[in-house]
């Protein structure tokens, strides 16, 4: 079929279902639709069979849906409606959501059930219940959704007497009273809101939206009073015990730039009182319930070497910290090494708040440049074991080189990849033009980069640009691949890999240095960083101010990569 999706943004959830939609023979153009758009307009010059709206806030014209199948897709279960579904499902505590897709309608939320699927909440935070569990079972009711519209037989079932959609969930609604919530209602709220809206609170005088929220099992103090800080985070104290908070944005007055969303002792600043820094081990003990982002285990002959950063981005310091645990990790006597596995993004590269928020964002974008580079050399030239990336979540740009890296790259079934820059204005490094040539050849790799579009975990299986795709739920995906990496660990066939390793990385090598690679790719990077009327500044100001697009965006498909 045609398919035209109808986006606020070309968010997470409407890459996958364009991915995933394309890998099932369907054409499928998205177009992000702005504030008061001409929907009709849009729809006119595409004229498709079917409209999907995987995430749209603006309601959809009569002339439009009158004219075409139009399918809205509700992150909430049949009967319920509202802007802030998901809000409500991870502040109540529920057990069981779902996502409905439903025929778009004179009142919003009204029309006929086309697909509905449900599926477990499990304690995170709402936008890793976004990306794993609610997107599962979205696209499972979108494909559902879009064979039974292809047929032409199937009726949808009218939805039965619509309750009034409970309004917009405010802030006072998720305010903190940390005098007398108890941890938990205080991490329901902070998870509630984790990515946005964060929740509006009082800290040190000011007012600032607090976003993460994370146990802490042994500080204790005053309730409301920081304690301790960690790799960034602050820990604040509660009615009963503590809370690890990792990010903070100062809310801003009026004709201000709205503030940014960083981690939590950097966007106070000087502001924040002398407290100890309290970290945590790498191999922190099982029974600890604590907040680290970077965590060491071993198993036998296998290191798991996992690590977290809020929304997969990767600051200098970050990637500082992470290869200095990368190699103590190299130091132990082990055969296979895991990197990642994870139930959240795996990594999308430098930290665009933490540059936009610089004195020098120039000098900061290069810093996080060399350091992730720093980080990914140390994976490619690590010859005396295998490596192995495993991605529970979705990986760009930097984040998916520094997996290519890997001697092999293990996705969730449901991860997207996307293995570009162009979109913010940058030729890109990580030594990106050794490690995907590597993979899927010249000519692929020209396309993945000039395309600039999603890739699916399967299409990447099938152009090499993953080696294994785990076929499991988001929680089981960890579990999943520590067995396989253990049994690989005990197979002749990974002792003989690894001692062809050092031997091929010195082939590499004498063909073409990494450093020359290095300093090719940094040379076109640091044109683009050092001059002020490059795209990149504009584009990575507007992306972490969450100013306009200004246009739509239609990707057109890659046929063989994703799309067709």
């Amino acid at each position: 079929m045609n398919i035209l999706l109808l986006a606020d943004a070309f968010d997470s959830l409407t890459q996958r279902v364009y991915a995933e939609l394309g890998d099932h023979g369907h054409t499928v153009v998205v177009e992000q639709v702005p504030h008061r758009a001409d929907v009709g307009g849009i729809v006119g010059r595409h004229r498709p069979e079917l409209i999907l709206a995987p995430v749209l806030t603006a309601a959809v014209p009569r002339e439009v849906w009158s004219a075409y199948p139009c399918l809205m897709v509700h992150p909430g279960p049949v009967g319920d409606r509202g802007p802030s579904s998901l809000d409500r499902a991870v502040h109540e505590g529920v057990r069981q959501w779902g996502v409905t897709v439903f025929q778009a309608a004179e009142e919003m939320g009204a029309g006929d059930v086309w697909a509905a699927v449900t599926c477990q909440v499990p304690a995170v935070a709402k936008s890793d219940l976004y990306r794993n569990e609610i997107a599962d079972a979205a696209l499972e009711a979108v494909r559902l959704a879009v064979e039974r519209v292809a047929s032409g037989t199937y009726i949808p079932v009218p939805r039965e007497a619509v309750a009034q959609a409970p309004p917009y969930f405010r802030q006072e609604l998720r305010r903190i009273d940390w005098e007398s919530d108890p941890t938990g209602t205080v991490l329901r709220k902070l998870r509630a809101a984790d990515s946005r809206p964060g929740v509006l609170d009082t800290l040190l005088g000011e007012e600032w939206y607090l976003h993460g929220g994370h146990f802490e099992d042994r500080l204790r103090g005053r309730p409301g009073e920081l304690l301790a800080t960690r790799a960034g985070a602050v820990c604040r104290a509660t009615a009963d015990g503590a809370v690890w908070i990792p990010q903070l944005r100062r809310r801003s007055g009026p004709g201000e730039l709205p503030g940014l969303k960083l981690p939590a002792t950097l966007a106070l600043g000087d502001r924040l009182p002398r407290v100890p820094e309290v970290t945590a081990p790498l191999d922190l003990a099982d029974d600890r319930c604590t907040w680290t982002d970077i965590r060491y285990r071993e198993d036998g002959r296998t290191g798991f070497l996992r690590f977290s950063f809020p929304g997969g981005a990767m600051s200098t310091t970050h990637c500082r910290r992470l290869l200095a645990a990368y190699r103590y990790a190299r130091s132990r006597p082990v055969s296979v090494l895991v990197l990642g596995g994870g139930r959240d993004f795996f990594s999308n590269g430098i930290h665009l708040n933490v540059i936009e928020a610089a004195a020098d964002p120039a000098e900061e974008s290069w810093a996080n440049i060399n350091a992730m580079d720093d980080l990914v050399h140390a994976v490619l030239t690590t010859t005396d074991r295998l490596v192995v990336a495993a991605l529970g979540g979705n990986a760009a740009a930097g984040g998916v080189m520094l997996a290519l890296a890997a001697d092999e790259v293990w996705c969730r079934a449901g991860v997207v990849l996307n293995p570009h820059y162009r979109l913010m204005g940058l030729y890109g490094s990580e030594y990106w033009t050794y490690s995907l040539p590597r993979r899927v050849g010249a000519g692929t790799a020209e396309r993945l980069m000039d395309d600039a579009l999603p890739v699916s975990a399967v299409a990447a299986e099938r152009i090499g640009l993953v080696d294994r795709v785990v076929d499991s739920a988001p929680g089981e995906f960890g579990a999943q691949v520590a067995a396989l990496a253990v049994h690989l660990a005990d197979t002749p066939a990974a002792r003989a890999r690894i001692a062809a390793k050092k031997a091929e990385r010195e082939q590499d090598e004498a063909r073409k240095p990494l450093a020359a690679h290095r300093e090719e790719e940094l040379a076109r990077m640091r044109a683009v960083l050092h001059d002020r009327a490059a795209p990149y500044h504009a584009r990575r100001r507007a992306f972490v101010r969450k100013e306009p697009a200004g246009r739509g965006r239609r990707p057109v498909g890659a046929p063989g990569i994703g799309g067709k």
